[in-house]
């Protein structure tokens, strides 16, 4: 089971050092890095343990979660919700150095589901911590409303590409999305990426079917835009496939990570 800190570091603590394993650094997040904090707390620490492997859920929906924010350390998850009908809209990936659902930290009662995509390490954050560092540290609340905004902006890019562009401009647009965010988190390049998730899975995030997104996609390798082996993609025209997907990465706000990572000068 994920150890945990019972309370906050104290001032007199650096603030990268976890009460429970103190010789351990707590992992960066890249969008709480770009809001300009460079550590998340020293909160939580996770372990392997089976319940979070493939399919392990995190936080279901109209529940109370007891641990709301959830900091990806490895591996992939993936938030949705399933209509009345039984459909399942997927509506953002989550990889490695993402704060996952730091919205109900404050909310309380989730509206949606996490899901394990893959096996995945995570540190499970208490909300009262959560707060207690947004109030005592005033730079790392802004870098956690920092990481809110830009889940909304990816949120509205996937509501758009599911609702005004074709099949084969969400799949562009998703793979896309993909060779820019996968690099910053140490997990590929822009022309050469894994991305663990199913056709059922592309289908569910794209609102399509299974078998329209196997056509989709053989369509873009025929194009000489991609391609696959098995889980793994090939980009090997990007400034296309960015054609093809209407796709303009300024959502993603991936200059802020870089002015963060870019050496200063003495």
């Amino acid at each position: 089971m994920a150890e945990r800190c019972e309370a906050l570091p104290s001032k007199e603590r650096s603030d990268h050092v976890c009460r429970v394993c103190p010789g351990s650094d707590v992992r960066q997040a890249p969008a709480l890095a770009a809001a300009g904090s460079s550590r998340l707390c020293g909160c939580a620490r996770a372990s392997a343990h089976p319940a979070h492997q493939t399919g392990a859920g995190f936080h279901c929906s109209g529940r109370r979660p007891a641990y709301p924010c959830v900091f990806a350390m490895s591996g992939y998850a993936f938030r949705h919700k399933v209509a009345g009908n039984g459909g399942r809209q997927i509506f953002s990936i989550h990889m490695k150095g993402d704060v996952v659902d730091l919205h109900n930290s404050i909310l309380r009662r989730a509206d949606h589901n996490v899901q394990a995509l893959t096996a995945i390490d995570v540190a499970l954050i208490p909300a009262l911590a959560i707060r207690q560092l947004a109030a005592d540290r005033p730079l790392v609340g802004q870098a956690m409303w920092y990481e809110t905004l830009v889940d909304a902006a990816i949120f509205r890019e996937w509501t758009l590409n599911v609702g005004r562009r074709d099949a084969r401009a969400r799949t562009a647009h998703l793979r896309c999305e993909f060779a820019l965010r996968l690099p910053v988190a140490g997990l590929g390049s822009q022309s050469d990426y894994v991305l663990p998730m199913t056709q059922e899975h592309l289908a569910d995030a794209l609102a399509l079917t299974s078998v329209h997104v196997n056509r989709t996609l053989q369509a873009l390798q025929s194009e000489g835009l991609i391609e696959r082996t098995k889980r793994v993609v090939r980009v090997i025209d990007f400034a296309k496939l960015a054609r093809v997907g209407d796709f303009d990465d300024r959502y993603l706000h991936l200059d802020r990570i870089q002015e963060v990572r870019r050496p200063r000068r003495n």
